[in-house]
């Protein structure tokens, strides 16, 4: 009896699923490359501030170690 209520419950889950799918307001071709471009210089932009903070922290610590002679 377990098994047929697991299946039940199964097939219950994926017509619920399927419902709510079919609510979903998809993206067209043109919004989808807008928010695609704007992900892309995003990442880009958060990389050259990482890329900037690891240069300026490599740039002090190397001032502070020359200071010590190390």
């Amino acid at each position: 009896m377990a098994i047929v209520s697991r299946i039940t419950a199964a097939r219950d889950f994926i017509e619920e699923c399927w419902d709510e799918l079919s609510k979903v307001t998809w993206p067209d071709r043109d919004q989808l490359k807008s928010a695609t471009m704007v992900v892309i210089a995003f990442v880009i932009l958060i990389s050259a501030i990482i890329w900037i903070m690891d240069v300026v922290s490599r740039w002090i610590i190397g001032l502070i170690m020359g200071a010590f002679g190390a």
